[in-house]
């Protein structure tokens, strides 16, 4: 039988039980296990961790847990000085990209929406997101714990939020995102890329039929997504849109 103490430090706690929580756990199990094994047993997924310290020695995901082990779990983006200890996934990413899964839907379209590439398909089981996370270096974006707990998903961010417009918050704070912000540069339905239409060209006829006449006569400026073939203007939405994004950009 093994006999451990295991303590998890700040927002990491939400995932405890709040009889456990801010607080030393002493714990017991008969078998050999891995630290990640151990830490998840607890429903914290291995991808909101960031440090791990046994014995005041930082160790990996793989280290085996002995007798008697003292061990501190620290969260993503901790606010300390690590130095030169075991870092426990890749470097950041320069450029953040996402895999949402469906039931995020509208924090996909919001985050589609400030300039990031997000890739979100109702076709896509948890096997298909993890899968796409890992091999495209995406960060996965789920309220699943399970999803999150994959092996293959090195990258992730479990959404504590319900409310879409606190999601954004939330993963923009978390992650640090504010200076990556583009918003209305990508297409929100399809994930494309935009680029500034001219429906007067002669190689825009066909397009400019999508547009209404009336539209035409009021507004001057276009955009088409590279991918879909969808177009957007300035319309009624679009001052609504501007001070949801401005706002955003702000912090508030």
């Amino acid at each position: 039988m093994y006999r451990v103490t295991i303590r998890f430090y700040e927002e990491l706690n939400d995932f405890l039980k709040p009889a456990r929580r801010k607080q030393d756990i002493q714990t017991f199990f008969p078998e050999r296990r891995s630290v990640k094994s151990l830490i998840e047993s607890f429903g914290v997924p291995h991808v909101e961790v960031d440090l791990i310290l046994v014995n005041g020695e930082s160790v990996d995901f793989s280290y085996i847990v002995s007798d008697g082990d003292r061990i501190s779990v620290y969260p993503v983006f901790e606010a300390l000085d690590i130095g030169s200890a075991t870092r426990l996934r890749p470097a950041p990413l320069r450029d953040s990209r996402f895999a949402v899964d469906i039931h995020l839907r509208k924090l996909g379209r919001r985050l589609r929406l400030l300039g990031f590439d997000v890739y979100c398909c109702a076709k896509s089981d948890d096997a298909d997101l993890a899968y796409i996370a890992a091999t495209e270096d995406r960060v996965l974006l789920s309220r699943d714990r399970q999803l999150m707990m994959r092996n293959k998903v090195t990258r992730g961010l479990y959404i504590h939020n319900t409310d879409p417009v606190k999601q954004v918050k939330e993963t923009l704070e978390r992650l640090d995102l504010y200076s990556q912000l583009r918003p209305f540069t990508r297409c929100t339905e399809c994930n494309g890329a935009l680029a500034a239409f001219d429906p007067d060209a002669n190689d825009a006829t066909a397009a400019a039929a999508l547009i209404p006449q009336g539209t035409r006569m009021r507004h001057h400026e276009y955009h088409r997504c590279r991918d879909c073939g969808r177009i957007y203007w300035k319309g009624s939405h679009y001052e609504k849109l501007r001070k949801w994004v401005d706002k955003t950009v702000s912090g508030q």
